[in-house]
Order: structure tokens, then sequence, then C-alpha cells
């Protein structure tokens, strides 16, 4: 929820719930009662329960509404209350609460997300294991492609694969679930140095090269360190990668990094597939479809989109 969704919840809100009054009360039916009997204001008690249900809920709506604009940069109570579209009283009361539970927290120049959101993030992120979050666009990858889909994580200079789909198209490939490779022989595992530095693709490459001595590689696919950190350095760019049968011959795949609340990468996917099926042309429209399938993954981890930056202008 920004600033504009904020404004438009409270502006359906009204700004205090107002006790329900009697038309025909008289000084005697004006002593103070804990609640008045249906009969007496001829209305359902069921209607009393749900004015204050909703009297809860907008007050409910309106902390949640502080802590997204709090989220987008509103530090101040005034900017507080021209969000909610609430009295100064009232912004004090509901951010006065927050403040108090810890939701937020109070410094120097205004407000800023408190120490409890941290907590209940931290729980929500051990109640959703990544590849518990991340199944179900796997699947709709594989589905979309027919081609086998895995699922990643770094350890060490090697890739860990915690999850894979296998194909549609009746091929079968080494890769299993608890598998591992160097980082820098695989499409998903280079997505995840993405973010690293020219200098330390150049050391895991050379660590996957030893790694894979004994292994036979066709000479056009053994890449040179050069050709190497060109490729990561158009792929960090762009923010994939690909597999040139660099790990398995005739195997082509299509990576994208998964990414985490604070924006670190934390695993990748890719797509695989034989070259039949993976021509360069082909690969080069599945890139979107990749990082699709991440970005909903990363979002699902708390991982937001950078937003585009507006520059000042000083009067």
């Amino acid at each position: 929820m920004n600033k504009a969704m904020s404004s438009t919840l409270a502006a359906n809100l009204p700004d205090e719930a107002a006790p329900a009054k009697n038309a025909a009360a008289t000084p005697a039916q004006a002593q103070p009662k804990a609640r008045p009997a249906a009969d007496e204001i001829g209305v359902a008690s069921t209607l009393l329960d749900g004015s204050m249900q909703q009297a809860g809920t907008q007050t409910l709506l309106r902390g949640l509404a502080i802590l997204e604009a709090a989220a987008a940069g509103v530090r101040d109570l005034r900017s507080f209350g021209a969000v909610l579209g609430t009295t100064r009283s009232t912004t004090h009361r509901l951010v006065s609460s927050l403040v108090q539970a810890r939701y937020l927290r109070q410094v120097q120049g205004g407000y800023l997300l408190g120490p409890k959101l941290i907590e209940l993030g931290t729980i929500a992120l051990e109640q959703m294991p990544l590849t518990a979050v991340a199944r179900p666009h796997l699947q709709a990858l594989a589905d979309e492609t027919l081609d086998t889909i895995h699922l990643g994580v770094r350890d060490g200079d090697d890739v860990l694969y915690i999850d894979k789909i296998p194909g549609q198209r009746g091929l079968e490939m080494r890769s299993r679930v608890g598998h591992r490779m160097p980082l820098a022989s695989t499409g998903i595992g280079k997505a995840m140095m993405l973010d690293l530095a020219p200098q330390s693709w150049r050391d895991l490459f050379d660590a996957s090269r030893r790694t894979l001595a004994g292994v036979s590689f066709r000479p056009d696919h053994s890449l040179e360190p050069d050709t190497f950190l060109k490729r990561m350095a158009t792929y960090s760019a762009g923010g994939y990668t690909f597999d040139l049968e660099e790990n398995e011959i005739s195997i082509r795949c299509v990576a994208a990094p998964v990414r985490d609340a604070s924006g670190a990468i934390v695993a990748a996917l890719s797509v695989a597939s034989t070259i039949p099926y993976m021509p360069l042309e082909r690969m080069d429209e599945l890139i979107p479809v990749v990082q699709r399938e991440a970005r909903a993954i990363s979002q699902e981890l708390g991982w937001r989109a950078p937003q585009p930056t507006t520059r000042r202008i000083r009067r």
C-alpha cells in the first residue's frame, strides 16, 4: 500500500466513530448505560455489534496505513495525517500507540519503522521456507515452457540444487535435488554471482576450472577468462544469465536471481533444455519469462522493486 492507496483508504473512513443518537431521548433516558437495549433504539443488537466491529476495523486499517506510509518515507505527524485524512489528535493517538507497541520508533526528525516489525518479519521468513514459497512459481514456469526447472542456492563456491521439476519433452539431465556444481559453470550459479565484483567473478571462474579439470568439454565451450568476464558484465547489466553448454554438453539454460527483503541474492532459478529446444532466439525470449517468476518469488520473500527517484529542485 503506497501513499495514494493509503489516502484512498482513509478517505472512505470517517474521522471518528460517532456514537448512535436516539432522537426520542428524554432527560431520564440520558442516564449513562453500558449498552442500550435493542428495542429502545429500534435496531437489532447484531447491528450494534457490527458497528463496533467496523470501528475496530477502521482503527486497524489506519494503523496499517501508517506503517505503509512510514515504509514509503513519511516521517512526521502532519504527513501521516495528510495520508490518512485524520485530525492531528487522531493521528497522534494512532502513532503513539504504534510507538508504544514498538511498531514505530521515534527519532530526531520523526518516526521510523520499529523493531517489532523486524521480529515479525524474521518469524514470517522462518514460516515460509524458500522451496515452499518458490514451488508454485516453478510449476507455473514448467507448465509454460515444458522444460526442466531448477531452483538452487549458493553453498560456498558451489550451487546446491534444492528443487527440480523435470521437463515434459522426455529428456533427462544429471542434475538432481542435493546435487552440487561449481557456481561459475552453471547458469543458475552465475545468476547468484551477478552482484559480485569482477575480481570475485574471476576467482569463482578459476575455482570452477579447478573443480572441473577432469571433465571433458568441447573446445568451443571451454571459456577463456576474458570471455567469461565479458559475458558476466553483460549478464549483470541485464539481470539474467545463460548456460551455453558450459556445464553439460548439449544443455543450455536461462537463469535469473531471487532476492530477499534486503535486496541480496539468496537463490536462483533456471529453465534448461537441449539445443534443439533452446536455440539462441528462444533463450532471448525466455529471459523476461524467467525473470518474471524470479521476481514473483522475491516479492514473496519481502523484496520490493527499486522505485525511481525524483530529483528535488531547489527553490
